[in-house]
């Protein structure tokens, strides 16, 4: 062999082994990020020809796969989906290019290439069955959704969010944004290009009605986060409900601050107890109670409920998913005794999804303890079992047993007589609540408020309510909301 060829020889052996080392880190190593690439469509459109299993709710299907094929032509599966836009913010939508909510985070398990389902894989194989997804189980309750669902579709068109969680296990009862969207819109096999154009039309829309504003939007809080301020106080300062603080009628923080109370007072421009000022939303002693307690101590207490100081912290930290992706929520350290005093009332540079709120009303609803949210419950696979059960987990212990106690009853007063959150009471249960009614900006409206727990007195329900540029109060708009809500689990 002469020199040439030989060389010639050696340089394809080098690049046979360079396209062997190649596929062998493509398909070893790289194939499930390959598969779970958001830009990869193929992974949607090539599963058209096998039976993804469903999405329940409830033990019924809110999500499944119907083969729409001519008898003897080779199976294709249209995903259907039931409720309209009830429950797609969560369950999401699976389209030949691209997907969503659970049936994104779920994709493997209910495409069935997940490894846990390897051995029931195999024994398809063997048996020569067809294969056939695992079934997502959700932790919704239909009633529970359709309420705060319905309470938005009565607002006559305004945007919002509602989040109910159980308060002992962390279990997402309801999660609904509105507006919403019918996900068969967008799903069609048959007509590709119309999907694809209602689609762009939904991107296109300025109400957003692909944005999950329960996990994924950020609103000041308002008055709903006076319940951290409170924490904050009793840990920190060791206050109790009859303490009191300074409660002017204005407060200058740089700008006056007023009351929204009835008359722009507190308690007649003299010192207020904390109970009173939970009870009735005065603005200028829960300002002066986060001055007080300072801004570490305060951004300390409210990362304990959850919140982030910054998003390089939030960036550092563990990231909370349900399993669904959730945005951080905010509140920094202020230095700024204007800045703190305002961030006190869930003003300022105080952030918040309406999940994180929800947390903090669970948090204050189980003595203290606020558990990790989780909306996945059981996977099983066709053959019904169970592949996963998710277990209920601690996320923190946001405040003592005392304080969360001393909390509920500052809370039950806001919807009772004299409170500022009437519209939350329901006959014959005893409500713990709390109203906001969030500033956005010089000419805007309001954003309106209500995070709340029922029965005070054994909680099964802790919800929030957020309705975008209401332009109203937390009790008239967002209270009747979480009334429902609440209503629907505890009744």
């Amino acid at each position: 062999m002469n020199t040439p060829i030989r060389r010639l020889s050696i340089f394809s052996l080098f690049l046979l082994l360079v396209l062997m080392l190649n596929v062998t880190w493509i398909q070893g190593f790289q194939a499930e990020a390959i598969r779970d690439d958001p830009l990869n469509t193929r992974k949607f459109s090539e599963r058209l020809s096998e039976q993804r299993g469903p999405i329940q709710v409830a033990d019924e299907n809110v999500a499944f796969s119907d083969n729409i094929a001519e008898e003897g032509k080779p199976p294709r599966f249209q995903r259907e989906y039931t409720g309209g836009g009830l429950y797609t913010p969560i369950v999401g939508s699976f389209r030949t290019y691209g997907a969503s909510g659970i049936e994104y985070t779920e994709n493997s398990l209910l495409d069935g290439s997940d490894d846990r389902l390897a051995v029931r894989n195999f024994r398809d194989i063997i048996t020569g069955r067809e294969p056939e997804g695992a079934q997502v189980q959700l932790t919704l309750d239909p009633a529970v959704q359709k309420a705060a669902y319905e309470g938005f579709k009565n607002l006559g068109g305004k945007n919002g969010a509602a989040v109910a969680l159980d308060p002992q296990t962390g279990a997402i009862l309801g999660a609904v944004s509105y507006p919403s969207y019918d996900a068969n819109d967008v799903t069609s096999i048959t007509d590709t290009e119309q999907a694809v154009a209602n689609y762009t039309e939904l991107e296109n829309d300025p109400r957003k009605p692909l944005l999950n504003r329960a996990l994924n939007e950020r609103y000041p809080p308002g008055s709903t986060f006076k319940v951290v301020t409170a924490s904050a106080a009793m840990e920190y300062l060791d206050a109790g409900p009859d303490s009191t603080m300074d409660a002017p009628d204005s407060l200058d923080l740089g700008r006056e601050l007023p009351n929204a109370t009835p008359g722009g007072t507190c308690n007649g421009g003299q010192p207020d107890t904390l109970a009173h000022s939970i009870q009735i939303s005065c603005n200028t002693s829960m300002a002066n109670w986060a001055i007080e307690a300072g801004g570490q101590n305060m951004s300390d207490q409210a990362a304990a409920y959850g919140f982030h100081p910054s998003a390089e912290a939030a960036e550092s930290a563990e990231e909370l998913t349900v399993p669904l992706e959730v945005t951080p929520s905010y509140v920094p350290v202020e230095t700024d005794p204007n800045i703190l005093g305002r961030a006190g009332i869930g003003q300022s540079n105080v952030e918040a999804t309406p999940l994180q709120m929800a947390m903090v009303a669970s948090g204050v609803a189980n003595s203290g303890e606020v558990m990790r949210p989780y909306v996945v419950d059981t996977v099983r696979d066709s053959d019904l079992s169970v592949v996963t059960q998710t277990t209920p987990e601690s996320y923190s212990q946001a405040v003592s047993a005392s304080t969360a106690e001393d909390l509920t009853e500052m809370m039950v007063g806001v919807t009772q007589q004299g409170g500022s959150g009437t519209n939350a009471a329901i006959s014959g249960v005893e409500v713990a609540g709390k109203t906001g009614t969030a500033e956005t900006g010089e000419g805007n409206d309001t954003h309106n408020w209500f995070i709340g727990f029922a029965p005070a007195d054994d909680p099964q329900i802790a919800v929030a309510v957020v309705v975008e540029f209401g332009g109203g109060s937390g009790n008239e708009l967002a209270a009747p909301i979480a009334r429902q809500m609440m209503e629907a689990a505890v009744l």
